[in-house]
């Protein structure tokens, strides 16, 4: 309902001449009134007149005021009609809605600013049949409508109820409708004109009240008229809900107010108030800090700040919080070095076998910092295959040194915040992941791992990885910025160490920032003695399993390791390990017999059927070679099978084959036409051959360079049905000239060919200062053949002699 209700309630509770129809005498006495035959119209912008209803009506248009003036001494009938569009200033007779109500002048108002309030009164809905006068207002010809009286029923008479109530109800929740017209409602007998009253005053579009008033069915316009009052009270119970619970809120925050006010209070006489103690603590822990100056005034000023800073503010939090990260970061704390060499070396030794080369760099690092007392901390990267020990191995640095050890891991780390930190200004700021592990370790020279610093990824948010620049540069890092502390902070005393799978990832200017230490994988004899020394001790107290209960001999571990795990690290092996402790402890458990030995034969029945590992497969199909590849996992051999048949000189690749990996098998192809009188064929002949080379494990993508010796062999051996010779892996790129490049990955390769069983190992002369620069036992019980030319490949890979 809108406010035209208040403005009834002050005629109902003023001059009784303006009292509305309330009964039913009334009603008859209306239905029955004569409507003359022309009417002048009067045109409602925001308002629909209904039977029966009394409306005041501000009048300002000249065409309005004329005919209201006319009307007033002459008849004072009038006929009243609602536009169809509010917005129109000068209405024409297409802008008017055809049904309207007839309405008396009860009162005629002058007011100051020339314009006229006229109080009218509906009697009679009316059609109009046509214009008459359009100047100087509207004049038409119009026919009444016939009312019928309503027949009261059980049903009708519940509908009539239902509607009284919904009106009661509306005016109760709504504040602004005075309660005049709640008694005008509850006083009106007549159901067509409690329908029109309602219809008049309810909070509804003029559409929408000339839809209630066209409406002839008494029974349809109280359905009409009930559908929109229960909206409208819906409405109104959601307002008053809304309106009474932040009334009830901002009560609540008063009262909570004034509580810590007393409290306050309470606090300040006893000397037990929480802000006093908060700057108190600060200050004692400052008294006792070791910082550099610059670092000291800043702190200083905060504190200053933060005591001028009404506590209850949202500031004071963001200020208390920047004083405690200040006073707890270790700034010029540092742990001291243990200088005793050969004791970091057993350390070193006692927790990982082998990785000398890391070992013999920390011992170089502790022996300059012995003699020179003071210098920058090495970042080094291992990187290598998973399951090598490259991120335990921060441990047991970092008690070979005896320094605090934290560790960060990279993996995933998209956001350059996360390294820098937020400016404290925003809400949950906090330093960067860097000063937080500082903060924690509580000295500023730990032990740093930064670990799978190769799997960073960039977004939006910035790229984490050119962060890390200004951290693992020695030059720079002795002042690097956090956004939070907006600080120098050295961290040239931090030995930072990195660890990565591949450095194809890392970003150049990262890696050159780098010294990288390469941490190749095991032989099977390094893994049978990690096995002894080390996993099979710590998965007998991780398992609670007694070492007098179970006994894993070297003949099983190197089982373990040949038909169970194909990798370079020990992590599979562990994981194997540990399955054979369960079990041993699930006997105990269950008090069943065993023997304490666990035998070869048992692992099939523990750990399920053993894994089909490459091994080598003979030389009895000529176009069938092995080869070297490199993985992030370690070195895996591949085999090579080619086919030809009779065709027209195609060349088809499988297998998912990297751009690079055909580009190989290309220069191959065009190498061996280009000579193929050194293998006794024609180029013709050859043209007049389809060849196939595939891949197996078409699903795994592989590319690169390494293999193409291995498909210029394949290729050879298969177009003039050759052999290749036994026991024989290679690796290596090719040219167009006819050169044998050297590749990568040399170790790895060497430790998968003996996985393999093979014998003899073909690649590029260049590579040889790379195998002689790996320890000897890992190269025991293998040949090595070097080449230079593509021409000494096939020399030394093929047979005499051709197979049908």
């Amino acid at each position: 309902m809108d406010d035209k209700i208040l403005e009834l309630g002050d005629l109902i509770s003023g001059d009784t001449e303006f009292i509305p129809l309330l009964s039913n005498e009334d009603e008859e006495i209306m239905r029955n009134e004569e409507v003359p035959g022309e009417l002048a119209l009067l045109p409602l912008r925001n308002n629909v007149l209904f039977p029966g209803v009394v409306i005041p009506i501000t009048v300002g248009r000249d065409k309005s005021i004329k005919l209201i003036t006319e009307a007033y001494n002459s008849s004072k009938i009038i006929g009243v009609v609602s536009q169809k569009n509010p917005e129109e200033e000068d209405p024409e007779a297409v802008d008017l809605n055809r049904i309207g109500t007839v309405a008396r002048i009860l009162k005629l108002l002058k007011m100051p600013d020339g314009s006229s309030t006229v109080i009218i009164q509906g009697k009679r809905r009316f059609t109009i049949e046509n214009f008459t006068q359009t100047q100087p207002f509207f004049k038409a010809n119009v026919k009444a409508i016939e009312e019928e009286k309503p027949q009261l029923d059980d049903t009708s008479e519940a509908l009539f109820k239902t509607l009284k109530d919904l009106a009661l109800n509306i005016i109760k929740e709504s504040p602004n409708i005075p309660s005049e017209a709640g008694f005008a409602i509850k006083n009106i007998d007549s159901p067509v004109f409690m329908v029109n009253f309602i219809s008049s005053n309810m909070q509804a579009t003029v559409q929408e009240k000339q839809k209630m008033l066209e409406e002839g069915d008494l029974i349809a316009r109280a359905h009409l008229l009930i559908e929109h009052l229960t909206k409208e009270l819906q409405v109104l119970e959601m307002k008053n809900e809304i309106q009474n619970k932040v009334r009830h809120d901002l009560d609540k925050q008063q009262r909570e107010y004034f509580l810590h006010q007393q409290i306050k209070t309470i606090q300040d006489e006893l000397g037990e108030n929480p802000t006093t103690q908060d700057i108190a603590e600060l200050k004692k822990k400052a008294k006792s800090k070791k910082w550099p100056k610059h670092a000291k005034e800043t702190f200083t000023k905060e504190l200053a700040k933060l005591e001028r800073i009404n506590p209850s503010s949202a500031e004071y939090t963001v200020q208390l919080n920047y004083c405690d990260v200040l006073v707890d970061l270790p700034w010029d704390t540092y742990s001291k070095d243990k200088f005793d060499l050969s004791q970091a070396m057993k350390i070193l030794n006692r927790d990982h076998y082998g990785l000398e080369k890391v070992k013999d760099r920390i011992i170089e690092y502790l022996a300059v910092l012995k003699l020179k007392g003071n210098m920058k901390a090495p970042i080094l990267c291992l990187y290598g295959p998973p399951g090598v020990g490259k991120t335990s191995l921060g441990k047991s640095i970092a008690e070979a040194v005896g320094r605090k050890y934290v560790r960060m891991s990279l993996g995933g780390l998209r956001d350059e915040a996360e390294i820098r930190g937020h400016r404290k200004t925003y809400i949950g700021a906090m330093p960067g992941r860097v000063l937080q592990n500082l903060k924690k370790a509580g000295t500023s020279n730990p032990v740093f791992v930064l670990d799978e610093i190769d799997k960073l990824t960039r977004d939006a948010h910035g790229d984490p990885s050119s962060a890390l620049l200004e951290v693992l540069d020695p030059e720079q890092n002795g002042a690097f910025n956090d956004n939070f502390v907006e600080l120098d902070y050295d961290l040239s005393k931090v030995m930072f160490i990195a660890t990565a799978n591949s450095l194809s990832t890392i970003q150049p200017a990262l890696r050159d920032r780098m010294e990288i230490i390469n941490v190749s994988g095991y032989s099977v004899e390094e893994k049978i003695e990690i096995a002894h020394h080390h996993l099979i001790p710590k998965q007998l107290k991780e398992n609670g399993v007694k070492s007098s209960q179970i006994s894993i001999s070297s003949k099983v571990v190197q089982k373990l390791v040949e038909s169970y795990t194909s990798e370079s690290g020990v992590r599979k092996l562990e994981q194997r390990i540990s399955k054979l402790i369960r079990h041993r402890a699930k006997q105990i458990g269950l008090k069943e017999k065993f023997s304490k030995a666990i035998k070869e034969d048992e692992l099939a029945t523990i750990l399920g059927p053993a894994y089909s590992n490459d091994k080598y497969e003979g030389n009895d199909i000529p176009g069938v070679v092995m080869g070297l590849a490199w993985t992030r996992v370690g070195g895996a051999v591949l085999f090579i099978e080619t086919n030809v048949t009779e065709g027209k000189g195609k060349l088809s690749l499988t297998g998912n084959l990297g751009s690079v990996m055909k580009e190989s098998a290309t220069i191959a192809y065009e190498f061996i036409k280009s000579h193929a009188d050194l293998l006794g064929l024609t180029q013709e002949e050859i043209e007049k051959k389809n060849i196939h080379i595939h891949i197996p494990e078409g699903a795994t993508p592989k590319d690169g360079p390494s293999a193409g010796i291995t498909m210029l062999t394949a290729l050879a051996s298969a177009l003039t049905r050759r052999k290749v010779k036994k026991n024989l892996a290679m690796t290596g790129e090719i040219t167009l000239r006819g050169k044998v490049l050297p590749v990568g990955g040399i170790k790895e390769k060497i430790l998968a060919a003996k996985r393999a069983g093979i014998k003899e190992v073909m690649m590029c002369a260049s590579n040889q200062k790379h195998v002689e620069d790996i320890e000897k036992k890992y190269l025991k019980g293998l040949k090595f053949i070097y080449v230079n030319k593509m021409t000494e490949v096939l020399e030394h890979a093929l047979l005499k002699g051709k197979t049908k």
